[in-house]
Formats: structure tokens, sequence, C-alpha cells
């Protein structure tokens, strides 16, 4: 796999703080963002670069690896495991110089080292054997609207310049993330190939408010229809309802439709339930006559 500078990626020094790398990181996302370039297979392959790179970059131990290690941050603590057993050997040996000598030089990019191979079931002096590594996982974002969210659908992502169509189930949350086994990075020498963790983000609605697995919407009502009753539809996330509506409705007085909700994640037939707040309509223009009838009903 080829080495990326990890803060050449996010145009940041070494000695950038967490939050100046969370700040570039939002910035070039907002630039590279597969929604704004669509169909330009570059940016996506920028965006999953800078993807990548925050989330080594702003998880402190990680970070302290690809400092130490470079491309081979990842097989840190194999390095770390092997060089402690190399000086337990050699103490054992005692100091009569029948032990081993031990640098850093051993993990040079070219491989590992031959008593490094051996030390994991390969082979030395010159028959060396890599060991298998598993492949990077990855950190990927995809933005929804609340209503793609309340539906089960497919949607096709770009991972590593191949499509991924995945289906989305209904009920999915803000935040909530997702695993796809094998969709990371390949593995090396023969290991399986990382995972790929999806975040999903579900934009707020400008009409409906979702609490968990319930909605609540605030509904115009004619006044005729608040004093005299009737019925009066309502649009709804999933199509329109027809709600009878009780004779001397007050303003802001709240009803609850059960199962007409947001769906309950990975519940089939499972929904919250849909709060309407009614908000009277008061005329704004009014006839001779009807000024008349109310001027009869305030005298009454």
């Amino acid at each position: 796999m080829d080495y990326i500078d990890y803060y050449q990626v996010l145009r940041v020094k070494k000695t950038a703080t967490s939050e100046e790398i969370k700040k570039a990181y939002k910035k070039l996302a907002r630039k590279y963002h597969p929604d704004l370039n669509p169909g330009d297979s570059e940016a996506n392959k920028k965006f999953q670069q800078i993807n990548e790179a925050q989330e080594v970059l702003t998880d402190p131990e990680k970070r302290k690896k690809y400092d130490k290690y470079g491309k081979d941050w990842q097989h840190g603590e194999q390095m770390e495991e092997a060089q402690r057993r190399q000086q337990q050997q050699y103490a054992q040996q005692g100091q009569g110089g029948g032990g081993y000598s031990f640098s850093q030089e051993d993990f040079d990019t070219g491989g590992f080292s031959d008593f490094f191979s051996s030390m994991f079931g390969g082979q030395s002096s010159g028959k060396r054997r890599q060991s298998a590594f598993r492949g990077q996982d990855l950190e990927a974002q995809l933005r929804l609207s609340l209503k793609d969210a309340s539906q089960t659908h497919q949607q096709t992502l770009t991972i590593n310049n191949k499509k991924v169509r995945i289906t989305i189930p209904a009920g999915i949350s803000d935040n909530q993330k997702i695993k796809l086994n094998g969709y990371g990075n390949p593995g090396q020498n023969g290991g399986p190939n990382g995972d790929l963790y999806i975040t999903f983000l579900v934009d707020n609605d400008p009409r409906y408010l979702r609490k968990g697995d319930d909605i609540y919407v605030s509904e115009e009502l004619p006044l005729y229809i608040a004093i005299l009753g009737g019925e009066h539809i309502v649009e709804t996330l999933n199509g329109k309802v027809k709600i009878t509506v009780q004779p001397l409705t007050q303003n802001q007085t709240t009803i609850r439709l059960k199962g007409k909700g947001f769906p309950v994640y990975k519940k089939e037939n499972a929904f919250g339930d849909l709060f309407i707040k009614w908000v009277v309509q008061l005329p704004t223009h009014l006839t001779e006559k009807q000024k008349k009838l109310f001027e009869q009903l305030s005298i009454s």
C-alpha cells in the first residue's frame, strides 16, 4: 500500500493541535465531499484520504504510532513485541556475547528482519516470510434527509475506487454508525481486508421534529373547523392522514396518533407516535356580514 503523508493530506504541520487538525479536516471535507463533486473520482479519492487522515491523527494512540513508525504504524505493536522478545532472549544468554544485536533498521520499509520473521514462524537466513496483516479500517460519513432515514432504501458509495451498494434500514438515527465487514483497505501479505465504518448524519427537517421514534409537527387549523369541528388532512412523512377534529378545539391543543411516527430501527411494522399541535388560524380579512356575525356573538 502506498505511503500517504496524513499531515500533508490535511495540510497541517506535524506540530498541529487536535483542534487545528479537526478544523482543517472540516474545511477540506466540505470542499471534496462527493455530494458536491458528483462523478469526480479524484475528489472522491481525496475525500477518502481526508477521512483516513483525520481518523488517525485525531486519535492520540494512533497518531503516536503513526509519528513513530510512519506507513508501518498499524504494525507498531508487533514491532515492539518483537523487540521485547529479542531483548529477553539476549538477556537470557547473558553477557557472553552470544546474543543478538537489534536496531530500528531491522524494520526498514523493505520488510521485517530475519529475527522478527523467525519469532512469528518465518524462516531466517535469506528465506524470509513476511507476516500477514489485516488491512486498515476506513471511516466514512453519509448524510441523509429525515425522509430518507424514515424509509428503507439503497445508496451507492465509492470505496477504494469500487462501487459499493448498501441497503439503509428505515429508522436510522443521527450519528449512528454501522460496520461493513471487509470493505476497508486491503490486507498485506494475504491478510484480511479491514472494515468500513459509516456514520450517518441525519439532517433536521424544517417541518418535522424527531425525538427518538416519535415525530412532532405543528399544523395550521382553520378557525371554522376549530369551532365547529370537522375533518382535516395532515401531511406526514409517510403520506397523508385524515383526522377528525372535535368542536371547540383550542389553539395549541396537541393530539397523538399512535403508530404514525418514525419507524423503529430493524423492527418490522413497529413505529413511534405522531404528535400534532393545532395552530388555529385567525382570519386576516372579514366581510361586513362576517363582522356583524362576530359582533352578534360578542353581544351574546
